[in-house]
């Protein structure tokens, strides 16, 4: 009747799972890309500590999750079309990212990893200051 636990999946690891999944149906948009961001840089912290203590697995899947957080969330979500100079830019950095961070998984250049978090973090911050606006505007 009840589906077992992933053996695989520690009780923490479930427990942060459900966390998210909740997040994320009781999110707004501004509020889902701000997840995205927070995923990001912790997601190249982890790869950073898994690189240094010499864990290839964890770094990979780390590095991985972070390139899919940046490919299918941040930069899937752009609006080419109608988003002008500012979309083409972000397109850009996007991409940037993604061979930064697939150079430093190839090479282990935890320097590389560092770079990418230092470029998304004033995205995020500049993301968390227009918070107000973005709770204050209507929905489409």
């Amino acid at each position: 009747m009840f589906a077992r636990p992933r053996s695989d999946l520690s009780s923490a690891s479930l427990y942060q799972t459900v966390q998210v999944d909740t997040g994320v149906a009781s999110a707004s948009p501004h509020q889902l890309v701000a997840m995205l961001f927070d995923g990001f840089i912790a997601a190249c912290s982890q790869a950073r500590g898994a690189m240094l203590s010499g864990n290839v697995a964890l770094k990979g899947r780390a590095l991985g999750r972070a390139v899919r957080i940046v490919e299918e969330g941040l930069r899937a979500g752009l609006n080419l079309r109608d988003g002008g100079a500012l979309a083409r830019e972000l397109n850009e950095l996007y991409g940037y990212i993604t061979m930064r961070l697939t150079h430093a998984n190839l090479h282990n250049d935890e320097a590389a990893i560092a770079e990418c978090q230092g470029l998304v973090q004033p995205l995020l911050q500049a993301w968390a200051a227009i918070a107000p606006q973005a709770a204050a505007a209507p929905a489409h």
